[in-house]
């Protein structure tokens, strides 16, 4: 007689357990029991902020997203798809350009300004693009200004790789007066 050779074995417990199942149809039930740990799950809701990992997490549009210090930036420079005015689909060049300024399209800045010239007001209002574009340089060369006197790094690193270390203060006083003339020079330009 010949030998099969699947057969040498003795059959387990869970062996047997399985061909019952396949037997009577149940292929997925288990065949054995087995302990361990499982995280417990928290279900969050739309719009819940919740913590894990080190990191901020909340649940927009049925999508988990992490919530990072750059999203007010990335909404201000995103484009929309359709213009807020006209409701026209943002496909022109120039849309990408004139939407974080104007919050339109092109197409309707061309069209206010064009209205503008025809009232009468385009001067005023070039005046008032020319000096909020001012006012807001003035800020940022202040804001400039004084991130550079918070800093305070008396070590440089020379040319020829050396460490060195330098002593002394900012004249504070004369740095005024120089923030003072750069100002009134930026006024100066005003319309």
């Amino acid at each position: 007689m010949s030998k099969v050779q699947g057969l040498n074995k003795e059959f387990v417990k869970k062996d047997v357990e399985r061909m019952r199942n396949l037997i009577q149809g149940k292929y997925g039930e288990k065949t054995q029991t087995s302990v361990g740990f499982s995280k417990s799950e928290k279900h969050y809701e739309e719009g819940d902020i919740w913590e894990s990992d080190g990191r901020t997490w909340t649940i927009k549009d049925g999508i988990k997203q992490n919530i990072t210090k750059l999203d007010k930036a990335k909404k201000a420079h995103n484009t929309p798809l359709f213009c807020p005015e006209c409701k026209k689909v943002m496909k022109n060049k120039n849309d990408k350009k004139f939407y974080p300024i104007h919050k339109t399209c092109f197409t309707c800045v061309i069209k206010k300004e064009d209205k503008l010239k025809r009232e009468g007001k385009w001067e005023e209002y070039q005046k008032n693009i020319i000096n909020s574009e001012i006012d807001n340089k003035i800020n940022d060369f202040k804001n400039w200004v004084e991130d550079k006197l918070s800093e305070t790094n008396y070590q440089h690193v020379s040319e020829a790789g050396d460490v060195e270390t330098w002593r002394g203060k900012i004249n504070k006083k004369r740095v005024d007066e120089n923030i003072e003339n750069v100002i009134e020079y930026l006024n100066g330009l005003k319309k």
